[in-house]
């Protein structure tokens, strides 16, 4: 651990004229002793750095100090940058912080340039907090291998109280996701973070289970035969485009507005269907058609 913080502590000071002891005191979590003795080690290992005393004091480097660069480009480096900005926009994460000022210091050029013509964001629209609160607070818990315990409200409105050990965050059709194993049902399931509310850590420990990410086993549960139907549906012409950039242009018979996609049957599958209005009708399977249709007929007597 002193290792990486004598070379985070490096990077900082090139990308900063001048930082406190106190300042990386507080972010390693150390004393302020500790930092000076870090600092005795970097100026014996041949880095360049001073400090000074006073009100205006601090630790800084040289001016015209840079660090080797060889083992990355500049434009893998600039690449790294955006997929740690794109995931600071999410989560609170001190050691991407950490690792964004390394990459800034090596190659500030090219990590400057790049952020001018290019930026993911993850966060919603408008001021939410809350989503990267719970985030931070899973990440940690998954760093930790700790259980949490939250309520949860599925597609169909029902909550229930439960418990997971949670493996891995996941971003999928701009919503996040945490991917865990829930005691209550006694497997893995992926959990809307979005619906997930009263979100608490627990002492329990777990044994991360055995997991290959590379398959996204979520997209497999998703799309299991036992788990889906063969859904139908007529568009107009005219909303084909549409159409083409929602299911993908496969899943459109030539020459016709049909569209054939087994999906999941579950109250967010009406939704999604009602929320096309006029655009869409279900021709198959028939039960669904009559599901949406007694939906629509609500919707239009909550109106009357």
């Amino acid at each position: 651990m002193k290792l990486d913080r004598l070379l985070t502590m490096t990077m900082i000071l090139i990308n900063r004229k001048k930082v406190t002891a106190q300042e990386f005191a507080e972010l390693f979590g150390v004393s302020v002793r500790t930092i000076y003795r870090d600092v005795d080690t970097l100026s014996q290992a041949g880095i360049p750095v001073v400090s000074f005393q006073g009100v205006n004091g601090g630790i800084s480097l040289i001016e015209g100090y840079r660090m080797d660069k060889q083992v990355l480009t500049e434009g893998e480096l600039a690449s790294i940058s955006i997929a740690l900005k794109s995931v600071l926009t999410s989560y609170q994460d001190p050691h991407a912080e950490a690792v964004l000022e390394k990459i800034t210091g090596i190659a500030e050029g090219a990590v400057k340039n790049t952020s001018d013509y290019l930026f993911i964001d993850y966060s919603p629209w408008g001021t939410t907090p809350f989503l990267k609160e719970k985030m931070t607070m899973i990440k940690q818990a998954i760093e930790s291998s700790a259980c949490i315990t939250f309520t949860y409200g599925n597609a169909g409105g029902k909550q229930s109280v439960r418990k997971i050990e949670p493996h891995t965050l996941v971003e999928k059709g701009r919503s996040w996701y945490v991917y865990g194993f829930c005691q209550l049902r006694e497997a893995f399931r992926l959990f809307k973070i979005a619906r997930m509310k009263e979100i608490k850590g627990s002492e329990d420990k777990f044994v991360r289970r055995e997991i290959d990410l590379s398959e996204r086993p979520w997209d497999q549960e998703w799309n299991a035969p036992q788990n889906t139907v063969a859904l139908k549906l007529a568009f107009q012409p005219e909303h084909r485009l549409m159409m083409e950039e929602m299911f993908g242009i496969e899943a459109i018979a030539d020459g016709a507005s049909i569209i054939k996609v087994d999906v999941p049957e579950d109250e967010w599958l009406y939704g999604f269907i009602l929320s096309f209005g006029n655009k869409v009708k279900v021709l198959e399977p028939i039960h669904i058609r009559e599901i949406v249709a007694k939906r629509a007929k609500e919707i239009l007597e909550n109106y009357m």
